[in-house]
């Protein structure tokens, strides 16, 4: 599963970097939790939350069987 939330992250971040961000990727758990960390404009935007689950939680639940959830980590 963690090479298939990395090329979804992969397309997810031309996005974010665009709009000066970026996502890395931190640890994906056995029970289907991914954990991100948001860092550049990102990291500190207040749009992040909608951003993390909206955005990245979204795709990564539709394209990758077993994403259970997104949390981001400092």
């Amino acid at each position: 599963m963690i090479e298939d939330v990395k090329k979804v992250l992969e397309m997810i971040r031309p996005a974010l970097q665009a709009d000066g961000g970026d996502v890395e990727l931190v640890e994906v758990t056995a029970d289907g939790v991914v954990k991100v960390r948001l860092v550049g404009a990102c990291g500190h935007c207040p749009m992040s939350t909608m951003t993390l689950k909206m955005g990245i939680e979204k795709t990564l639940k539709e394209k990758v069987p077993g994403v259970r959830e997104v949390v981001s980590v400092q």
